[in-house]
């Protein structure tokens, strides 16, 4: 669970961005969707991550997200941005921002412009620790082509430059060697659809994609999966297995129309994408649909 000393552990979804028919973004809608996952028993929410387009803002859209979600989290709930940035000096002024802002910490992708060698990866963390909010680091090699390796998370958790990994990769057996070169690094489920095989491996957070829709359930399987009885191990089995094919939505590249189309589904408001992210095709769109209502029959919200 999150404490005001450890305010990056739990649930933070990684909160859609909803957009107006003219693909402005609709601040009012989005301090709504922040309350509803905080009622929803979530610890807090990641805006500007790649579910929150954060790459097709501008400066000033990007700076309000977090502002936004900032008013509307409720006592005791974080907000985490995503400051991911190509070089070091912006994204230490967007960690800043969040600072000024009152965000609890920040989500820090390595350097993304190129395949950055681990000197370089090194002096972007510490660039970015001197905004002074705890650091959680982002593994995503799949779109970064940077490798935040079991080895170098050490070094950087040993130097002080972050306390937690958002762990990506789906590789579950990243979650023992971490606990073994860095040990008191927090690690936090980073896929949607490995959250039962890392709870078990000693995960103490989710930044979440599905919660978007159905922040209640996963609430429950989240704190199933990382209770640490084993008694609960076989309800959170039965949960998993319901929503696993909904889940696996979170790891496709079209993750974010994905879950948006979910959300619409439920009753939500997930609503369109903003360019280069292109309407789901025929196809997608009734294989989603029909994993998604396969969850709401199921009486999941």
């Amino acid at each position: 669970m999150t404490t005001a000393a450890t305010p990056w552990r739990g649930i933070h979804v990684a909160s859609a961005l909803p957009f107006t028919d003219d693909l402005s973004v609709d601040y009012d809608a989005f301090a709504d969707h922040v309350r509803f996952l905080a009622a929803g028993g979530c610890d807090g929410v990641t805006p500007n991550g790649s579910l929150g387009e954060y790459q097709t803002l501008t400066a000033e859209e990007r700076a309000r997200v977090v502002e936004t979600a900032v008013q509307a989290a409720p006592a005791g709930f974080g907000v985490m941005p995503g400051v991911a940035a190509y070089g070091a000096l912006e994204a230490r002024r967007w960690a800043e921002q969040a600072a000024e802002a009152g965000a609890t910490s920040v989500l820090l992708l390595p350097p993304n412009a190129y395949r950055a060698e681990r000197e370089a990866v090194v002096h972007h963390y510490r660039e970015v620790a001197k905004a002074g909010l705890p650091v959680v680091a982002y593994n995503n090699p799949i779109d970064t082509k940077v490798d935040l390796a079991p080895d170098l998370l050490a070094e950087l958790f040993h130097e002080g430059l972050i306390v937690a990994v958002k762990e990506f990769t789906g590789d579950v057996r990243r979650a023992y060697q971490i606990a073994e070169l860095a040990p008191g690094l927090d690690l936090l489920v980073g896929a949607d659809d490995v959250l039962l095989e890392l709870g078990i491996a000693g995960a103490v957070g989710w930044i979440a994609g599905y919660p978007n829709m159905i922040p209640e359930a996963t609430v429950r399987l989240y704190r199933l999966a990382t209770s640490g009885d084993p008694a609960d191990l076989a309800e959170a089995g039965r949960i998993y297995r319901d929503l696993h094919p909904l889940l696996r939505w979170d790891s496709k590249t079209e993750f974010v129309q994905s879950i948006k189309l979910s959300m619409d589904l439920a009753g939500l408001k997930g609503g369109v994408c903003r360019p280069p992210r292109l309407p789901l095709s025929p196809e997608l769109t009734a294989r989603i649909t029909a994993d998604t209502e396969a969850v709401i029959r199921k009486g999941y919200k």
